[in-house]
């Protein structure tokens, strides 16, 4: 059978915490055939949380990394991703949006919308992804569909509607009335696996038919045959492949969100919310895919999803099983088979692709091509996760090589030898998963440096080395990268002179320091050297000699960035002089203008913005006005205040604890990092002082 590409989806399932996103996706997975018993989502024992499969990411209700599936409904394959909403985990948000099509946004319908159904509206937003919205737990006390319908439109600013109404709320739920079809559906039998469809019961066909009139008024806007057809007042015998047409192309274009009802938990509604997504989700030859050319600066080019273009396709996820590494592969472009001789971009490497496999139905199923727009895993490839693989010359990245720099640094120490290999495999494992999270040996103090995002960043990659690989380790508090700068021009003149037994070392280095400022740049050498004052071999001598004395400032002793150094004269000496003496002789002109150009310590300013109830605005305002913060603007919609500001990282320890108390758990924050910025008087006297005596100690 040939490969269709229009009867593939690859959907994503974002929800507010807690909104039954897990018992949703276990539905799914059930009357897809791919689990063939449906278990209560309980914690640990949580057979259904194939999407959540680290015990840690049930425990603390997040998503860590992104999880993928494929299975069938009807004729069609259906690739579910799952993807994490937390910011410190920013990268692997990023790929999963990039890898989504469309997405399924769950809502309780008790509860509506709520804080974090806001932040993931807004990723959906910012990446294009088109929606259909699901209200779960319509069985609970208190439920009420079309009430979170509102909400939607008001809170969310989507143009939502019904597409289904229940039949019966609460203890009552019986099934559900498409709005469509104008029929009722009754899910029967063990498992609600037998749809009973009916006559809509007598006391909902006025309901039915108000919302029907509503729903095609809406999606009139889409479509002229079908605005001439209501216009004539005929709103009954509209035919149904016209309103389904009406919807997919409003869906598409983002202008329109179709709302269905039901409760996962008593297995109610979720086979209509499978036909949605093949009726109204785009498949992928209706989603634009842009790659990035790195042969031209970056520019951004289109990809399409046919199989007779070399190919480009995305390795979005890393799985360590017990076959090995699982790279869960997405392609964009052309196809991959069996054999295939690709290049890795980021390592400008090429592979041979051994082993192909398809996640399906309940195995994994060996495959011999990949076809586009397909989510497929390969065997045995060394890579990270986010790496592009490109085929025929090509080479493009999917996702810009730029990765934000790690802002907060803990120092990690095994409790035993055996702790000690295992932290080794976690690390090299983690750095290669996620490039955010970077690890390093202090030459000074010999521990393990580990850095990120954000404490919850490191504090997650701590607990699943416990976890995963049986590995205690000590934490100490966490510290902030600093930096040091210079805020003046400077000169220096620096004579290295050494007399030993036998030739001795001379090297004399002059010229000027001064700030400087380049994105992606923390520092430029010059040479103005004239008449062969320092001979041509020594020049890079000095170069190295610089960067080396700009490993540690003289004041915290943290790195020293934004630095032009001018070398406009010197000296040698004929048999004395050397590469280590002009090397030494730098770093000591260095040292001398850097005491001349008044340094200065700089710290990482994040961006950060809070959300939550307007009757809180106040306490929000002053807790950043309490940690250095600046205010940049703050909105006010539909009940909801969204401040932005900016806030040293070194404030922002413990925030989330003291919002939620000061909130009464009702607004969140969201935090990256901004710019490096100047540590005021007081806080940098501070930091010199507990720099000089932990010096004093070290001695």
């Amino acid at each position: 059978m040939a490969f269709d590409i229009t009867k593939v989806r690859n959907i994503g399932i974002s929800a507010h915490i807690d909104s039954g996103k897990t018992t949703t996706s276990e539905r799914i997975l059930f009357y897809c055939n791919k689990i063939h018993q449906i278990h209560e989502v309980k914690g640990k024992d949580g057979v259904g949380a194939v999407m959540d499969n680290m015990e840690l990411e049930r425990e603390r209700g997040i998503t860590i990394q992104s999880a993928a599936t494929q299975v069938q409904w009807k004729d069609t394959t259906i690739n579910l991703i799952d993807t994490p909403g937390h910011v410190d985990f920013t990268v692997e948000v990023e790929r999963s949006l990039r890898v989504l099509d469309g997405a399924i946004m769950i809502l309780c319908a008790v509860a509506g919308v709520q804080s974090q159904s806001i932040t993931v509206d807004r990723q959906l937003k910012r990446y294009h992804v088109p929606r259909i919205a699901f209200v779960n737990k319509c069985d609970r006390q208190g439920a009420n569909p079309v009430r979170v319908c509102g909400q939607i439109r008001e809170k969310l600013g989507l143009n939502a509607y019904m597409m289904e109404l229940p039949i019966g709320l609460e203890d009552k739920l019986q099934g559900v009335v498409d709005l469509v079809q104008m029929k009722a559906y009754y899910f029967e039998g063990n498992d609600g696996v037998d749809i009973r469809v009916a006559e809509i019961p007598a006391d909902l066909v006025d309901q039915a038919k108000e919302k029907r009139v509503e729903l095609l008024d809406a999606v009139s806007n889409f479509d002229d045959e079908l605005m001439e057809l209501l216009l004539e007042g005929d709103y009954d015998n509209v035919p149904v492949d016209k309103i389904k047409a009406a919807v997919r192309k409003g869906t598409l274009a983002e202008q329109f969100v179709g709302v269905f009802c039901g409760s996962a938990h008593m297995n109610k509604g979720i086979q209509p919310v499978l036909d949605a997504v093949l009726d109204y989700l785009p498949n992928p030859t209706e989603v634009h895919n842009y790659g990035l050319d790195l042969d031209k600066n970056e520019e951004q080019v289109e990809l399409f999803n046919v199989e007779d273009k070399p190919c480009v396709a995305l390795a979005f996820k890393l799985d360590d099983g017990q076959f090995g590494q699982l790279t869960y592969t997405r392609i964009y472009q052309g196809k991959i088979c069996k054999g295939d001789e690709l290049y890795n971009v980021r390592q400008r490497k090429k592979f041979k692709v051994g082993r192909l496999v398809r996640m399906n139905s309940a195995q994994m199923e060996d495959i011999n091509e990949g076809m586009p727009g397909d989510i497929i895993a390969l065997f045995g490839v060394d890579c990270a996760s986010g790496d592009t693989f490109c085929g025929g010359g090509l080479n493009i990245a999917m996702t810009s090589m730029f990765v934000p720099e790690p802002v907060i640094s803990q120092a990690i120490t095994p409790v035993d030898k055996s702790a000690a290999a295992n932290m080794s495999k976690a690390l090299n494992r983690f750095t290669k998963e996620d490039p955010t999270f970077q690890t390093y040996v202090d030459p000074e103090s010999n521990q393990t440096i580990i850095k990120g995002m954000g404490e919850l960043h490191l504090a997650v990659y701590v607990e699943r080395m416990k976890r995963e690989y049986k590995c205690e380790v000590t934490v100490a508090a966490p510290e902030v990268a600093y930096r040091e700068s210079i805020s003046q021009k400077a000169d220096f003149n620096f004579t290295h002179k050494k007399q030993t037994g036998g030739s001795g070392q001379y090297g004399r280095v002059a010229g000027f320091m001064e700030p400087f400022q380049e994105e992606g740049k923390d520092y430029e050498f010059v040479d103005a050297i004239k008449g062969g004052a320092i001979p041509n071999e020594y020049i890079p001598s000095c170069d190295k000699g610089f960067r080396r004395a700009m490993e540690k400032g003289s004041l915290i002793g943290a790195p020293v960035v934004g630095v032009r150094c001018t070398v406009n004269d010197g000296q040698f000496h004929p048999v004395d002089s050397s590469d280590i003496a002009f090397q030494t002789a730098a770093i000591g002109a260095f040292r001398e203008g850097y005491a001349k150009a008044k340094p200065s310590i700089l710290e990482p300013i994040m961006k950060v913005q809070l959300a939550g109830p307007t009757e809180f605005q106040g306490n929000m305002f002053g807790l950043i006005n309490q940690r250095r913060g600046v205010i940049i603007d703050s909105t006010d919609e539909n009940g909801t205040s969204t401040v932005n500001a900016e806030v040293p990282l070194s404030e922002m320890f413990g925030f989330s604890t003291i919002l939620r108390s000061s909130t009464q758990g009702k607004a969140e924050f969201t935090m990256e990092f901004e710019k490096y910025g100047k540590v005021p008087n007081n806080v940098a006297d501070e930091l010199i002082k507990k720099y000089q005596e932990s010096k004093k100690a070290g001695n």
